[in-house]
């Protein structure tokens, strides 16, 4: 089981960027894989999450109305649209399951077994 993060990079305040997962070593249609970030002297706090099958997404609020999480199983791939980013957004954003079968969201912290590698995302002029 593999989840690879890629996508971040340096953007400007209110810019967009969209960060991907993508997975391999099982069945994505079956899983809700959760988006997660750690800011510099921060504890790591969940983003967003989608379930396995699209029925449910949730957002913490400090990003609702800007991120949008999506999936595309057919290519065993899940994205997180960030626009209207902000300082506060910066953080090394991880994403990663439970690997609990057709479960909804949210993904708490304390059931996640795979994490995927980061992506550094820094949102500075």
């Amino acid at each position: 089981v593999q989840l690879q993060a890629s996508g971040g990079g340096l953007v400007q305040p209110g810019g967009s960027l969209r960060v991907s997962c993508t997975t391999s070593g099982f069945t994505l249609d079956y899983y809700t894989i959760g988006w997660f970030r750690q800011a510099p002297g921060k504890e790591r706090e969940g983003v967003s999450c989608i379930s396995y099958n699209d029925e449910t997404t949730s957002y913490v609020d400090s990003v609702k109305g800007r991120f949008t999480i999506s999936r595309d199983n057919a290519k065993n791939m899940v994205h997180l649209q960030m626009n209207s980013l902000k300082p506060e957004d910066t953080a090394v954003y991880y994403c990663a399951t439970d690997l609990r079968p057709f479960r909804y969201c949210p993904m708490g912290q304390d059931g996640i077994q795979y994490w995927g590698n980061g992506t550094l995302v820094t949102v500075s002029s």
